[in-house]
């Protein structure tokens, strides 16, 4: 058997107990120089050595001996043939890994950890919530857990993220190494992004209520353990630092309540998209007064086909998006309208717009009427635009335009084979209970959107063709469109179709996901809605569906964005939307 190789100058930095650790087997001598060079590599940077040890061997106190005991477990040569550089970098590392803590990394607040303790509303609204709360701590009360099992039976959303959430739990007490009674750590599951620890209520807990609230109820029962948790955390204690405790709920009554005692209670706010609505994208922007004088030495345009190209630089172009609509109004001075089609590096490029406006360009007989309805327009009939999301409150001509162009895509242009139209079945009011007959004959008293925008279309279409040509084009118009149920579109694949889903705002950000993925080849998606008549209980402008669409797809390049601003179904709808 060959001597081991003569150990270089590097290695006479190694401390006395690594020269007698195993060393890992090399296959040849082309290894070996790879792990040379690897191992220089790593002592040219000196942060680089602390990505090779576990963070939890570096938690349990940074010994030196840590990370080169596991290796001593598995089985090597006799005589090592590796060098021992490689050896170096695993020892010398944890003399600098007490300055540099991972978790701090990690942490995205200067403050100490909190203690967050949850009520059943939130881990039913978001089986992920375990593992959004970052480096702090989380308390599940054990009536918590009681109403969970209870929410568990059925088909609804909330039975399904009931379940999640039992799943979940079940995996972080089952796994390695976990003790519930010191406390479950969240990332053993593979989520990094958690760096707390999970803790279930094991023991009774002492607190007192006042005598108005019934003891009995879940909530209160809630209230009791944030009440008893916080007045045991109040101080430092043997082996448990000083913390906050604060409720997360969803329930406004609950954190009415907890406040009312004089508990820190918080929303859940991870499932919004957007504090406030105001800040919404949407879609367009008005160039400056000054824009033309500023641009005029740097501006290139050129002319391809009807649109003319510009390419401008300057301040303006980092808050641009691709596909958003730029314009340009000023007294005295040609207007422009114009979307971004590139974005590189410091300039952009904008394209001007068709005019659907102009009768020539109608649209299946229906030409726009302001300037945001143009905008939406040129995106509707654009082929490489493959999702659109429209806002704007009743009457802006939404489903109008998305019907008009799917038409005339699908019966003119032949770019679709048919339409598709769905919404959330939220009613305003009472239930009035079971409807008969088909999936369609149910879901037509939903449609009456639809029916009243065909009715317009087709009386535009037929002309004076007399009662038999418009009985024969509303047949028509009626076979290339099928109205689905969102209850059934899970596992479908719609290809070459054109989608409008309608009363978008009423869906979830994980309903907008199950919709919106259904698209296969070919296939465009529109979806509508106002984000003022949100329906759906737990739903808000911040954490809606069509929200959440609009945020994550701008700056997409096949993707694009409106907020119609003016309506246009008749003065009394309009002064109707300003005054009540």
């Amino acid at each position: 058997m060959p001597l081991p190789p003569a150990p270089t100058k590097r290695a006479a930095l190694l401390s006395p107990d690594a020269h007698d650790a195993p060393a890992r087997s090399s296959h040849g001598r082309s290894g070996r120089r790879s792990s040379d060079r690897r191992t220089e590599d790593a002592g040219s940077n000196g942060t680089r050595p602390l990505e090779l040890f576990d963070r939890h061997a570096a938690e349990a106190g940074g010994a030196v001996e840590a990370p080169v005991a596991p290796k001593a477990k598995a089985p090597a040569p006799a005589v090592p043939e590796a060098p021992p550089v490689r050896r170096e970098a695993r020892v010398s590392a944890p003399a600098a890994a007490p300055q540099s803590q991972p978790r701090a990394k990690r942490s995205k607040s200067n403050g100490p950890a909190k203690l967050f303790v949850l009520d059943t509303n939130v881990l039913l609204h978001d089986p992920m919530c375990l593992f959004r709360f970052e480096e702090h701590d989380i308390f599940l009360p054990m009536i918590v857990l009681e109403e969970l099992d209870g929410h568990k039976k059925g088909t609804t959303e909330v039975a399904r993220n009931g379940r999640q959430t039992s799943r979940t739990l079940d995996a972080l007490a089952a796994a390695q190494g976990a003790d519930i009674g010191k406390g479950l750590k969240l990332d053993t599951t593979g989520h990094r992004e958690a760096g707390g620890k999970l803790f279930f209520q094991t023991a009774p807990l002492d607190y007192t209520l006042p005598t108005s609230l019934p003891q009995g109820k879940a909530d209160n029962q809630i209230l009791g353990v944030v009440q008893a948790l916080r007045d045991l955390y109040a101080t430092d204690a043997p082996g448990r630092a000083k913390q906050e405790v604060v409720l997360v709920s969803k329930d406004i009554n609950m954190r009415v309540k907890a406040r009312a005692l004089g508990l820190a209670a918080d929303d859940y706010q991870n499932d919004k998209t957007l504090e406030d609505g105001d800040l919404l994208y949407s879609g367009s922007l008005a160039l400056p007064a000054d824009f033309w004088t500023r641009q005029s030495k740097t501006v290139e345009s050129w002319q391809s086909g009807s649109s003319t190209f510009y390419r401008i630089s300057g301040p303006i172009v980092p808050n641009l998006y691709i596909n958003q609509f730029v314009y340009f109004e000023a007294p005295g001075e040609p207007s422009m309208y114009a979307r971004v089609t590139e974005i590189r590096d410091k300039t952009a490029v904008l394209k001007t717009l068709k005019d659907y406006g102009s009768v020539k360009n109608a649209v299946w007989g229906v030409n726009t009427r302001n300037r945001e309805q143009n905008f939406a327009m040129n995106l509707l009939m654009d082929p490489d635009v493959d999702f659109v999301t429209l806002t704007g409150t009743a009457g802006t001509g939404k489903t109008l335009m998305a019907l008009a162009s799917g038409l005339t895509q699908v019966l003119d242009d032949r770019r679709y084979t048919e339409i598709i139209m769905t919404r959330a079945t939220v009613s305003v009011g009472e239930d009035i209970g079971f409807l008969p007959g088909t999936e369609e004959e149910k879901m037509g008293p939903w449609m009456g959107a639809l029916d009243d925008n065909l009715e317009f279309l087709a009386k535009g279409d037929s002309g004076g063709a007399g009662e038999w040509g418009r009985a024969a084009t509303n047949e028509l118009i009626r076979s290339k469109i099928k109205i689905k149920s969102m209850n059934f579109m899970r596992g479908r694949t719609f290809l070459n179709k054109y989608v409008i889903i309608d009363e978008a705002q009423n869906l979830t950000p994980k309903q907008m996901k199950t919709l919106v993925t259904r698209a296969g080849p070919g296939t465009k998606i529109i979806c509508m809605g106002n984000l003022a008549q949100i329906d759906t209980p737990y739903l808000t402008e911040g954490s809606s569906g069509l929200t959440f669409a609009v945020d994550k797809f701008k700056g997409w390049p096949h993707s694009g964005h409106i907020t119609l601003a003016r309506g246009e179904r008749s003065r009394l709808a309009d002064f109707a939307s300003e005054v009540l």
